[in-house]
């Protein structure tokens, strides 16, 4: 079988296949991806918090901003291209698809190259901004300055995972994260326990294990039979191109970057009405909601190049259908994480410490704070559909409804009068108010698309 034969064959069951299947074909390995993921993160703060302390957790949870903005300078890359690329091989535009692969790359360098160069000089001053205090400071210094080497393999390691996912290979793109999920496992416990180097082990660790993980992923884009791949002529910048991928990458990024946002009022108030426990306890926190909404992520990883393509195919009956069963798998997720939260906060804070006052502070913040969380799913979902239809404004408008417009706001009003229960009572709120302007923008949208096709049919 050609290449073109088998690439065309690829992207015909994205217009033609069931929807379940499809859905399921590819979110099943980003969602296994994902979580893989995140349970090495997860895996990484139990080994620091239970070998190095509550004040290594606190420290760990300083860096999450820091993290978040390299997460940010990433994805307004990753999810614009891969985006891009479905459409663009969704309207049979190939060289659209192959400028987007080589523009990429370049707008990755140029990104890492910055933001690590003001890390490296203005470290400390960062991390204090962000809420360290004198204890937990040494702490995220080490953490941050062993990992910045690895944030720029890392960005180029996600970025082109999810562009070979988006590409036609779901299966191909989980395997290599389970290549760097596995390798972080075996590395974590030797470098924090065996060798005794404690929370900058666990940084190596991860700088070892995403290395490995870009090499497989590289190496796929290098390979002629690949959908698309490496070629002369595809990494000069170009202003449509350039515009494109950050357009769409724009909602997704600014998400993390209004991520950095709230961790710091959040880390600072915190550290005002309850001390290093209750920037401890978020950290906690915020890992086993990351978790959740981690596979919801790969739920909309799988939903993206369906949605792209069908979208470029003017197949709007079958763009509907993957977002609603999407929306439902999502939805699904985060209420069964939420129940567990709400009815079990002790035993999941056990994991992570043996302190019985940061297990007080976490346990309080989880039955707080989770409360309105089964909505979250449906939150994520929406943005993502709007990212992957193009819709840059809309896509922008979710991603900082539920952070920047409601959640601050809500905390600076609420944390006077209620103080640590303020934070943690803002999170909710502001989850059941972002839910109804979601609500409105995606009703409006399917009606918008309903138009769209019955125009279509005269």
């Amino acid at each position: 079988m050609s290449k073109s034969t088998s690439v065309q064959g690829n992207l015909d069951l994205l217009s033609k296949g069931k929807i379940s299947k499809l859905l399921w074909d590819y979110s099943l390995p980003a969602v296994i991806g994902m979580l893989t993921m995140s349970l090495y993160n997860v895996i990484d703060r139990i080994f620091i918090g239970q070998g190095v302390g509550t004040e290594a957790i606190a420290g760990l949870a300083i860096t999450f901003p820091v993290m978040n903005i390299a997460t940010a300078l990433g994805v307004l890359v990753g999810a614009g291209a891969s985006a891009r690329v479905s459409i663009s091989l969704g309207a049979n535009d190939r060289q659209s698809a192959l400028l987007t692969l080589g523009n990429s790359l370049t707008l990755i360098i140029i990104n890492a190259t910055l933001y690590i160069s003001v890390f490296t000089l203005f470290l400390d001053d960062i991390l204090i901004a962000f809420g360290a205090s004198e204890r937990t400071l040494p702490y995220a210094r080490d953490f941050m300055m062993y990992i910045m080497p690895g944030l720029f393999v890392m960005n180029i390691g996600y970025t082109f995972n999810n562009i070979m996912r988006a590409s036609g290979y779901p299966k191909k793109a989980m395997i290599t994260m389970f290549i760097s999920a596995g390798c972080n496992i075996v590395f974590a416990p030797i470098f924090i326990f065996g060798l005794s180097w404690g929370i900058k082990g666990a940084a190596i660790a991860t700088d070892l294990s995403v290395i490995i993980f870009t090499i497989y992923v590289m190496k796929h884009f290098l390979n002629p039979k690949s959908t698309i791949t490496f070629t002369a002529g595809i990494y000069k910048l170009r202003k449509t191109i350039v515009l494109n991928i950050i357009g769409i990458g724009a909602a997704p990024s600014l998400v993390n970057v209004a991520g950095c946002a709230i961790s710091i009022i959040i880390n600072r108030n915190l550290l005002i009405h309850g001390g290093d426990n209750a920037v401890a306890a978020a950290g906690i926190f915020v890992t086993y909601t990351s978790l959740l909404t981690m596979i919801v992520v790969g739920i909309c990883q799988g939903m993206q190049p369906i949605i792209g393509y069908n979208y470029g195919a003017g197949r709007y009956d079958r763009l509907r259908r993957t977002y609603l069963l999407a929306t439902l798998w999502a939805t699904a997720v985060v209420s069964a994480g939420a129940v567990f939260g709400l009815l079990c906060p002790e035993t999941i804070a056990r994991a992570f410490t043996s302190d019985s006052g940061l297990i007080k502070v976490t346990a309080n913040a989880f039955s707080i704070a989770m409360s309105a969380f089964f909505v979250v799913g449906f939150q994520i979902v929406s943005t993502t559909l709007f990212q992957s239809l193009g819709m840059i404004w809309k896509s922008i408008a979710l991603s900082m409804c539920r952070q920047i417009v409601f959640l601050i706001p809500l905390m600076l009003l609420l944390t006077p009068h209620h103080q640590l229960n303020g934070v943690w009572e803002s999170f909710p709120l502001s989850d059941i108010l972002a839910t109804i302007v979601t609500l409105i923008l995606v009703t409006y949208q399917f009606r918008h698309i309903h138009n769209l096709k019955a125009y279509q049919r005269t």
